[in-house]
């Protein structure tokens, strides 16, 4: 009989990557697909480019400019399986949002907290809410990451673990890996994030 519930714990919770934080880029939609189409794109000169520091984007010295932007990431387990893959935005606040490329049903959006532990390397605490495959909410998913930015702050990795927890706060399952991104930028083409 354990065999059975392991398996359903294990398979929620790579549910639950897939549907968080961290495949089908198709998925991931911002905007609103039925007029994307109509929006004639204006030609206006080249647009002036802000320096990272007019972000507050945080100079550790040097060419590190911080893990604060837009990253396109993929969490992969030890045995090679992606578990999950989208988009994760770190904020100047300390903050960070991540949206998964799960559909919206599962719980795709997740949100978390940052902070610099050495010069180009950063913690993260990061919350999401898991959900089983009928819609009923298991309980909260913890997710902590350890990740180090590359000299040309274009790339980041790391090692996570995810912790699921029922309503009552007790552990259901744990699973651990590593985290790779690459920083989008206003030059990024659509190519790069397929």
């Amino acid at each position: 009989m354990r065999t059975p519930f392991r398996t359903t714990i294990v398979g929620t919770l790579a549910t639950l990557f897939l549907g968080m934080v961290f495949v089908s880029s198709a998925s991931a939609q911002c905007g609103f697909p039925s007029i994307a189409g109509t929006i004639q794109p204006q030609s206006q000169g080249e647009p002036e480019r802000r320096r990272t520091e007019d972000l507050g984007v945080a100079d550790t010295g040097g060419s590190d400019h911080g893990i604060v932007g837009f990253w396109k990431f993929k969490f992969v387990l030890p045995d090679g399986t992606v578990i999950d893959n989208g988009f994760v935005q770190w904020h100047s606040d300390g903050t960070e949002i991540t949206n998964s490329s799960r559909p919206p049903a599962t719980g795709n959006f997740c949100m978390g907290v940052w902070e610099r532990s050495e010069r180009s390397s950063y913690e993260l605490n990061h919350f999401a809410l898991g959900w089983d495959p009928s819609g009923n909410l298991i309980g909260p998913v913890q997710l902590r990451a350890h990740v180090a930015v590359n000299h040309k702050a274009d790339h980041y990795e790391g090692t996570f673990t995810a912790d699921q927890y029922d309503l009552s706060g007790n552990l259901l399952g744990h699973v651990a890996g590593t985290v790779t991104a690459t920083r989008i930028t206003v030059d990024t083409p659509i190519g790069d994030v397929l």
